[in-house]
């Protein structure tokens, strides 16, 4: 059985950083293209960082320069650094993922919650 899991959500204040990890199990993570999406209330839930399975990686225009998508293959985990956080970041993250070369993604986490406030 496939199992994404998202950790390393929390509060922090304005201009904190968080790293989110998203590790699996039944799935290796190294053969997959990840994403990071993330949904705030009211609102839709928009990609925030891709990356392929040849480590390209793609920013949505709010993050960039502020979040980091990276892989440990050693632990078949995905991190996602969130640098200069602001309340606009605040959503719940979920991270996902799919086969080289297909578009839609196979598996998705549960999420976890990102509060930014002071």
């Amino acid at each position: 059985q496939v199992q994404l899991v998202e950790s390393g959500g929390g509060l922090v204040q304005p201009g904190g950083s968080l790293r989110l990890s998203c590790t699996a199990s039944g799935l290796t993570l190294n053969n997959y293209g990840i994403g990071w999406f993330r949904q705030a209330p009211g609102k839709e839930r928009e990609v925030v960082s891709r990356i392929n399975s040849l480590d390209n990686t793609f920013y949505g225009d709010s993050v960039k320069g502020r979040f980091t998508i990276s892989r440990d293959k050693s632990k078949n985990t995905v991190f996602l650094q969130m640098n200069s956080l602001t309340p606009e970041d605040t959503a719940i993250y979920y991270c996902a993922a799919r086969r080289p070369f297909y578009s839609a993604y196979d598996y998705w986490g549960q999420g976890t919650q990102v509060t930014v406030s002071s």
